[in-house]
């Protein structure tokens, strides 16, 4: 099986080429990303607790499901068919806001990533994906706040840069 590819970009999110997703993580650099929030009518967000055999951050929490996109693949559409994957449900999903940042993990491996943030609502309980997903569970913006605070090691990096510079954004949605 081919490995998984990402797509290389600039700082303007311009393609500037692909690589395989470990060599890309292995040599830090930059390329495309996404991170999906799916909240509910009672305004909380959803959470996942990421598989204990995942490569990096296993057993962490963070938000309802992320990934790269693939050449040709829009963000939304890529945010879609990631949430189907590793959640067991579709939304509609908006893109809200995208950064860059990057990070480097106890493994020598670092994410490098301009990463496109997309919301969506959902009120169901998802079919996860044991391969991907360990556990899930719903939190309101200001527990997952405070949470962050007192206990940082138990959610990603990325995860807690986004809630920190979104966090305004979460909870007007």
């Amino acid at each position: 099986m081919k490995e998984e590819e990402v797509i290389l970009v600039n700082h303007n999110d311009e393609q500037i080429g692909t690589m395989p997703k470990m060599e890309a993580h292995e040599k830090a650099l930059l390329h495309r990303a996404f991170s999906v929030f799916i909240m509910n009518d009672k305004g909380e967000t959803m959470l996942q607790q990421r598989a204990a055999h995942k490569y990096h951050s296993p057993l962490l929490w963070t938000n309802t499901c992320c990934s790269h996109q693939r050449v040709g693949e829009s963000n939304i559409a890529a945010g879609k068919r990631r949430l189907q994957e590793e959640m067991g449900f579709v939304a509609e999903l908006k893109e809200v806001i995208s950064f860059i940042y990057k990070a480097p993990f106890d493994n020598g491996l670092t994410e490098h990533e301009l990463d496109h943030v997309m919301m969506g609502q959902y009120n169901e309980t998802p079919t996860i994906n044991p391969d991907e997903v360990e556990s899930w569970k719903w939190m309101k913006p200001e527990d997952v706040k405070n949470d962050i605070a007192s206990n940082p090691e138990k959610y990603t990096v990325w995860f807690k840069i986004i809630f920190e510079k979104f966090y305004t954004t979460l909870i007007k949605i």
